[in-house]
């Protein structure tokens, strides 16, 4: 019995992301939501207690844990933890679109749904400040501004390439998921100053 409730709760919860990323939260229905996932109207109030339930449910579902470093991994190597940082990441965007997708809609139109993308995105910011950070008091990163330096990293590694806004101009296929990976470090490292291996960390 109970396999066959997280079943169902499974069901909504990827319905619900679903629906949420292509329609956003306000523009999808409970009864889309349960239609998506051939489960009956009544089970999100069952189950979650209503939409806005359902929405904080689905990030603790798919939001990945893994994005956080060992903060004295981050100490000890900054240009490792970094380059790992963008892996995971960029991995995280390939294997995860509608999760991406929802939170830069609310990011973007600064819902009443803010706080519970930043309750799980806060952690990995104020991670990867201290990555920065550190790496400007070891020396291997040179930059002027903390919080100027902290958006442009972290705009370059989020920015979607394929969100269509400048394809007048934009020219060369979609690259792959390593080939991203590859060149966000190099240009975040050259950002910084960094003067040793551009490479990638590996998998």
């Amino acid at each position: 019995m109970e396999s066959a409730e997280h079943d169902v709760k499974m069901r909504l919860l990827v319905a619900a992301k679903k629906l949420f990323s292509r329609q956003g939260f306000d523009g999808t229905t409970v009864r889309q939501i349960c239609e998506e996932a051939g489960a009956n109207v009544a089970l999100v109030s069952y189950y979650f207690g209503g939409k806005d339930n359902m929405y904080r449910a689905l990030f603790d579902m798919s939001f990945p844990e893994s994005l956080l470093l060992e903060g004295e991994e981050a100490k000890q190597d900054p240009v490792k933890a970094i380059k790992l940082l963008i892996r995971k990441v960029i991995a995280y965007q390939a294997n995860d679109p509608e999760l991406v997708r929802l939170i830069q809609q609310e990011s973007a139109q600064l819902t009443p749904r803010v706080a519970i993308v930043q309750k799980y995105l806060v952690p990995v910011w104020q991670m990867a400040r201290d990555i920065l950070e550190e790496g400007r008091h070891q020396g291997v990163f040179h930059f002027r501004s903390l919080d100027n330096t902290f958006l442009y990293v972290w705009g370059g590694i989020l920015f979607p390439r394929d969100f269509g806004f400048f394809n007048p101009v934009i020219r060369e296929p979609l690259p792959s998921t390593e080939e991203k990976i590859a060149d966000v470090t190099r240009f975040v490292l050259g950002a910084l100053g960094y003067n040793g291996d551009p490479e990638p960390e590996t998998p």
